[in-house]
């Protein structure tokens, strides 16, 4: 450990005048505990001022955090499955979440205590983990992951834009036409709708600073909540046949358009670190992870199996287009469709933060203002032209979540606790640490791949 303990990385990460949360300092990576005593660092009383979290206050930000637009899809995605399939599987990808998850939060604090830092991103742990591994011929590819891990937050985040103004413009369509049925054609058609939507997001992403969207994120765990209560009832209600005369499993496609909705309805890994860095106990973060996930596990699992239970093979989404049309569900419709316009914003500002970072280079700050709202209005008219040519919200989100989170949910964390592990504090009995990275990582890269396929066939299928 002498030689390695001399190695010095640079860290490209943006100093703090930048205003994203997701970056950090400029700072280099460079170990100054060997592993086995870097417990000893106390990060804690090393990091900054400020107000912290307590654990209520961090699981309710990783319920805000975990729970997006793809709850609301949840459902129908059951539908495509087979119900008691996707029952079980909820479950179980729910706890494989909140552990790799975990895995994050805690590869985070054994950096800290190696290169004596205080708080890191997700891209931070990422580049750093990579940067100072066992293995010299990997080492060089430390940059090239965190630019993978921002991709990909990108991609995520900004598909998931394309999601939210579908889903605004079939629940705006359905109360407009007063139908159950909501397709592509009518008049005016579907995609209509998207295009004129196009101003009034590009009016709302003009908003610059989080403060004046953020309140409404408290709402929107509300609605949730109200939401779950409304499908339970409305399930209940309208279901013709027993919940075990329900088929359990339909087909294979079936199964990846699930599991790519089920993760991208509970996936949270991006604001893992972000939570982590603000909480006045972080040692604790397991606790805040079991607590948190297993909120978002149930209202996942309440949604979808009340949603396809209650609706059938009829059920449509977003899960309130399926709800009749009595004072109580139009209200929910509409405050949907009012909280999904402004979580188009919030979901939009991370990741343009975060592009606006390298692009804003070639401009002189001078002309940042105005560059930075060209930008900001290009960038939701590539997101609506996307919306209008692929107008289907299942098979979206099962994409994006099979696309991206198959890399930044389990193959990156697992691979970045192999690199850990490796030399303290090893492998373990019959090396199951690296038995667990190989299934994660396998689990992973079948639902990347095949999930990727299975729904891009799907998403072109039914919107041409």
């Amino acid at each position: 450990m002498g030689q390695i303990s001399n190695r010095v990385f640079a860290d490209t990460t943006e100093d703090s005048s930048t205003s994203s949360g997701h970056r950090g300092h400029r700072r280099t990576f460079e170990i100054k505990s060997p592993a086995a005593s870097a417990g000893s660092y106390d990060f804690v009383s090393a990091r900054p001022p400020g107000k912290k979290t307590n654990i209520l206050e961090s699981v309710g930000h990783l319920v805000k955090s975990c729970l997006g637009g793809g709850v609301v899809a949840i459902h129908e995605s059951y539908k495509a499955c087979g119900l008691w399939t996707s029952m079980g599987l909820t479950i179980f990808i729910g706890f494989l979440i909140s552990y790799c998850m975990y895995m994050i939060a805690k590869s985070a604090q054994r950096l800290y205590g190696r290169l004596h830092i205080a708080t890191m991103s997700y891209p931070d742990v990422a580049e750093a983990a990579i940067a100072i591994c066992p293995f010299p011929k990997i080492r060089k590819y430390s940059k090239c992951l965190r630019y993978a891990v921002d991709f990909t937050i990108c991609v995520d985040l900004f598909g998931s834009c394309c999601v939210y103004q579908v889903v605004i413009c079939r629940t705006i369509k359905q109360l407009v036409e007063g139908t159950d049925t909501v397709t592509l054609e009518g008049n005016p058609p579907l995609r209509m709708y998207i295009l004129m939507l196009l101003v009034p997001c590009i009016l709302i992403c003009m908003i610059t600073t989080l403060k004046y969207l953020a309140p409404f994120s408290i709402l929107a765990d509300i609605f949730l909540l109200i939401l779950a209560i409304a499908t339970i009832y409305y399930g209940c209600t309208f279901s013709k046949v027993s919940m075990f005369e329900m088929p359990a499993f339909k087909n294979m496609p079936g199964l990846f358009e699930f599991l790519g909705v089920c993760v991208f309805s509970m996936e949270g890994v991006g604001a893992t670190m972000a939570i982590e860095n603000n909480m006045k106990e972080p040692q604790k973060i397991g606790r805040v992870l079991a607590l948190g996930m297993s909120v978002v596990v149930g209202i996942v699992f309440v949604i979808g199996t009340f949603g396809y239970w209650g609706f059938g093979e009829d059920s449509k989404s977003p899960v309130t287009l399926n709800f009749p049309f009595t004072a109580f569900s139009i209200a929910l419709k509409v405050f949907m469709a009012v909280i999904i316009y402004v979580t188009f914003a919030l979901n939009f500002w991370v990741p343009f933060d975060l592009v606006w970072y390298y692009i804003k280079k070639r401009y002189p700050p001078t002309k940042y203002w105005f560059w930075e709202r060209v930008y900001r209005g290009s960038f939701v008219i590539v997101i609506t032209l996307i919306a209008f040519i692929f107008p289907n919200v299942s098979s979206f989100i099962g994409l994006l979540g099979s696309f991206c989170l198959s890399n930044m949910g389990f193959i990156y964390p697992a691979f970045i606790d192999l690199c850990l592990d490796w030399e303290y504090p090893g492998l373990g009995f019959m090396k199951w640490r690296l038995l667990k990275c190989i299934f994660i990582c396998i689990f992973g890269t079948i639902l990347g791949v095949f999930g990727t396929y299975t729904n891009f066939r799907e998403l072109i299928r039914q919107s041409f």
